[in-house]
């Protein structure tokens, strides 16, 4: 299973998380490609992972299964090359932008399972990852509050949610989506930059059920569940964003102990990180 994560230093802590939900409930070889870069803004620099992590997780990961592997790509230079100039200073870090550069990075294997590091894997995810791709150039689900604002076709909602996608890396270059993604990104301001450039530009996508792609809240059928922002309306109308690595509030705002397992193991290796 190829498994696509994008970020800088700061993803280490959701990224061991999710990795550690992807090795309890995958039971086949996970190949698994980091893509880091420096990036700044006009308020601050992003740093890209470095290789002592990646070592550790690779390390961690063949614990499991020898054939596990963990690697880093450092895309840098291909940023530098198309920087998504018009939202480097968006409210979102530009480091969500790097997954549009995966079309230009050698060796990435051409069926990809993209995640987010506030994913985790709850159910084994085999079947959702070994569909069959040809003419489509990703399959996702929709983006839970922004299906109802954001639209396509006027007929039906069809807005993604980009934190999850099954990439057909092929079909990807044949369309060059990622590239006319990143000149969007360089030329346009967007809300969720890499996101809304998905969206408007993408051709051939497959729309999949909320389970591979949970934002809202766990269902008894949810493979994949995603920590994203969500609105609460008691005991009045607010905001609440609680990631994977906030423990103490997945238990006390969230009241979530589905993964403790999980989170005990995560509590005792981050300090190695």
């Amino acid at each position: 299973m190829n498994i696509l994560y994008c970020g800088d230093t700061n993803m280490k802590r959701g990224l061991l998380i999710s990795i550690l939900s992807l090795l309890k409930e995958t039971q086949e070889p996970l190949h698994i490609t980091i893509l880091t870069a420096f990036m700044q803004n006009d308020a601050r620099k992003f740093y890209p992972l470095s290789q002592q992590t990646v070592t550790e997780l690779d390390a961690l990961v063949k614990r499991t299964n020898p054939q596990n592997g963990v690697r880093r790509v450092d895309v840098t230079a291909l940023v530098a090359a198309m920087p998504p100039s018009a939202n480097l200073n968006t409210i979102f870090t530009p480091c969500c932008m790097l997954r549009l550069y995966a079309d230009q990075v050698p060796g990435l294997p051409d069926h990809l399972l993209y995640l987010d590091t506030d994913v985790i894997c709850r159910r084994n995810p085999d079947y959702f990852y070994h569909q069959n791709l040809a003419h489509v150039e990703l399959a996702g689900v929709l983006d839970h509050y922004g299906r109802w604002f954001f639209h396509q076709s006027w007929d039906r909602f069809d807005y993604l949610n980009s934190g999850i996608l099954l990439l057909n890396l092929p079909e990807i270059r044949r369309t060059h989506l990622f590239a006319r993604s990143r000149q969007l990104c360089q030329s346009r301001e967007m809300f969720m930059p890499d996101q809304s450039a998905l969206n408007q530009l993408v051709t051939h996508k497959r729309v999949l059920g909320r389970q591979f792609n949970e934002q809202r809240q766990l269902r008894a059928d949810t493979v994949f569940q995603h920590f994203t922002t969500s609105f609460r309306l008691f005991p009045w109308l607010h905001t609440l964003t609680v990631k994977p690595w906030d423990v103490d509030e997945m238990h006390s705002k969230l009241k979530l102990h589905e993964y403790d397992d999980i989170l005990n193991e995560y509590q005792k290796l981050i300090v190695n990180l």
